[in-house]
């Protein structure tokens, strides 16, 4: 995978946006994951056009997983939106979906706030 945005550091309140792409044809879906401490967080994901989120995190997903790329929107940052972000492709299939293959991500983007 391959993270569009450095890393870089905001300012509380504000809003960050976190692009990451990806070339593996058969792959169309993708995930997105806050490392922080010792947890690994799903954030939620990109599957057919549709972002979906967790229950109770604020973020928005957008972008095409068929175009192998997405955005992740971190809103109204606070001092616990300070982590690592990790994105991660998949290949989903209905008929599979037990047996979906994950690759791990390949680089980190650290968000810090102040």
């Amino acid at each position: 995978l391959h993270p569009r945005t450095p890393a870089n550091i905001y300012t509380t309140g504000e809003e960050a946006k976190i692009n990451c792409s990806h070339s593996i044809q058969s792959y169309d879906t993708i995930l997105w994951y806050k490392q922080s401490k010792k947890t690994l967080q799903l954030l939620g994901y990109l599957r057919f056009g549709t972002g979906t989120r967790e229950p109770g995190v604020n973020v928005t997903i957008g972008g095409s997983a068929n175009q192998k790329n997405c955005t992740l929107t971190i809103k109204y940052l606070k001092l616990s939106s300070s982590g690592v972000y990790f994105c991660a492709a998949s290949y989903h299939s209905a008929a599979h979906h037990c047996t979906s293959i994950q690759k791990p991500p390949k680089h980190l983007l650290k968000v810090s706030v102040w």
